[in-house]
């Protein structure tokens, strides 16, 4: 058994449903402890839900050193029904090739892949040119309150300067390294009540039937056309996900309406632009309303540069593979971390069963992935360095 499949098998092996742990933070750090990091914990939240989190970095001797960081999660998400998986979800089994396990895809097998590819470099290279580190939570599956985002407000406190970040997500579709994500879509959520009349619906002129008053507007919402996207994002996207009025009686016209919906937008536009258009047009209809907002996170975009160049050598390196950029799918801890790092990019191996019963990774893509991660250390150092990596 490999060292990274051995380490992989570790951490599935271990329950960290969020904002559990289960010990994973103290196994990675373990082993990276020994390779010169320097470990702290910055946990974070209340005692109820009290967030793990790690920080851990390796300081080149070089007087300009950049660093690199590797980031990722040990929370998963729950189970579901255990009846339903073919084996105990956190006893990683091994059936036709394939890793079974919660937690196995997203993103046990990043960690594992991270902390090997590190300790092969170290042993390879003891005079790095790079600052390596790791950014770890146990609550990105969950809140997102206390993880990531309070790390990153630490080191930015600090004035710890990050330059690179790799985050291990589930990207890839066939094959370990097909795709990554240079960039992730922002989301905004908003709440509206629609004000109206209740009143009896024998007698609508003397009420005023919100879900009517408000129909118009939608119409128009859903026909706007928010922004064109551009050459790596999607246009902005706009969706009603719940719409509730009424008593429940069926001779009652409601009072209110609430509408729960949410943008998905890219670097086109701006939560301020969205927000101004969208209440032009409530206001266009004459609505009474009210509205919430809640923005979870901001788009970011890492174009081709030195991280972008340095994981695509390395993908074709190990595999052979022209990865494909995205910037497709929910968001991830890379918009926290965007927000302190220049250049963000998301590399993990295939994502068909994340969150699902049965999660599974193939073995065969296991090493593979550690190899990349190694070799873009090797290309980022072989940059500083001013050498061929």
């Amino acid at each position: 058994m490999s060292r990274t499949l051995q380490l992989t098998e570790q951490l599935i092996s271990r329950p960290s449903v969020t904002p559990e742990d289960a010990g994973c933070l103290d196994l990675i750090a373990a082993r990276l402890n020994p390779l010169g990091f320097a470990c702290e914990r910055i946990d974070s939240g209340p005692e109820s839900f009290r967030v793990s989190n790690l920080w851990a970095i390796r300081r080149s001797a070089h007087p300009q050193a950049k660093t690199l960081v590797f980031a990722g999660h040990t929370d998963v998400v729950p189970t579901g029904p255990i009846e339903q998986w073919t084996h105990d979800p956190f006893t990683p089994t091994h059936r036709n090739g394939m890793l079974y396990g919660r937690g196995s895809s997203d993103m046990k097998t990043s960690l594992a892949a991270m902390v090997v590819a590190c300790e092969e470099f170290a042993s390879s290279q003891a005079q790095a040119k790079i600052n390596i580190a790791f950014l770890l939570t146990s609550d990105e599956e969950g809140p997102a309150l206390d993880g990531t985002v309070k790390v990153c407000e630490a080191l930015k406190a600090r004035g710890e300067k990050l330059d690179w970040c790799i985050v291990g997500e589930p990207t890839s579709v066939q094959r370990t390294g097909d795709m990554i994500k240079n960039g992730r879509r922002g989301s905004m959520s908003g709440k509206l009540t629609v004000q109206g009349v209740q009143g009896h619906i024998a007698y609508p002129q003397l009420a005023n039937n919100p879900i009517h008053a408000f129909a118009p507007a939608l119409a128009d919402l859903v026909a706007i056309e928010w922004d064109r996207g551009n050459a790596f994002f999607q246009p902005t996207s706009w969706q009603v996900s719940n719409i509730h009025a009424g008593t429940g009686a069926g001779n009652v016209i409601p009072g209110t309406c609430v509408v729960d919906f949410n943008f998905r937008f890219c670097t086109e536009s701006t939560p301020e632009q969205l927000q101004q258009r969208l209440c032009a047009v409530l206001d266009q209809h004459g609505l009474q309303y009210e509205l919430n907002w809640t923005i979870s996170g901001l788009p970011f975009l890492t174009t081709p540069g030195d991280l972008v160049g340095a994981v695509q050598a390395a993908i074709r390196d190990e595999t052979g593979i022209e990865t494909e950029l995205s910037t497709t799918g929910g968001t991830s801890d890379g918009r926290f971390i965007a927000q302190v790092c220049p250049q963000v990019i998301e590399l993990g191996p295939c994502n068909a069963t994340i969150h699902k019963i049965d999660e599974c990774v193939a073995v065969a893509d296991i090493e593979p992935l550690k190899n990349i991660y190694r070799r873009v250390l090797e290309q980022l150092n072989g940059l500083a360095s001013g050498a061929p990596a």
